[in-house]
């Protein structure tokens, strides 16, 4: 094995470790939280709060992907839309006054707001999947050689 090899699986599995973290976080001190106050307890924000971790997670995962020539554009699209999702319900929950709390959280522009959470949420998860199935490739043995 080479050592061009090397780097391309450690970059897979760091960058997929890194994009599942605000997801697995998420799920993880729900169950905490659940089990010890006896009522269902999930902060929907924590994937959105944890984004620089996932966006570190996911540049690993692109110039894993490129350096093995799989995967790209699955992992471009889902980080692409994570991307999107998150900046473009962000950006409308500032303008709209649901950010600052001048606007009650209710209506179409809470729906849309809590709706993009939630596909950048399912865009994290594609990217994700995307990031097993390369580390899966990249350590397959009879993958091709990394150029």
């Amino acid at each position: 094995m080479n050592r061009k090899d090397v780097l391309t699986r450690l970059l897979a599995v760091v960058g997929t470790v890194l994009v599942w973290t605000p997801i697995l976080f998420a799920v993880l001190t729900s169950v905490a939280g659940t089990i010890s106050r006896r009522m269902f307890r999930f902060d929907y924000l924590m994937p959105a709060e944890l984004f620089p971790i996932a966006f570190v997670g996911a540049l690993l995962l692109i110039w894993a992907a490129r350096r093995a020539r799989s995967h790209q554009r699955l992992i471009g699209w889902g980080f692409g839309g994570a991307v999107a999702f998150l900046g473009g319900g962000q950006l409308y929950a500032v303008t709209s006054g649901l950010a600052s709390g001048a606007t009650a959280p209710t209506g179409w522009a809470w729906a849309l707001v809590m709706t993009s959470i939630a596909l950048y949420s399912l865009a994290l998860v594609v990217t994700g999947v995307a990031g097993i199935l390369l580390v899966k490739k990249v350590h397959s043995p009879g993958k091709a050689s990394v150029k």
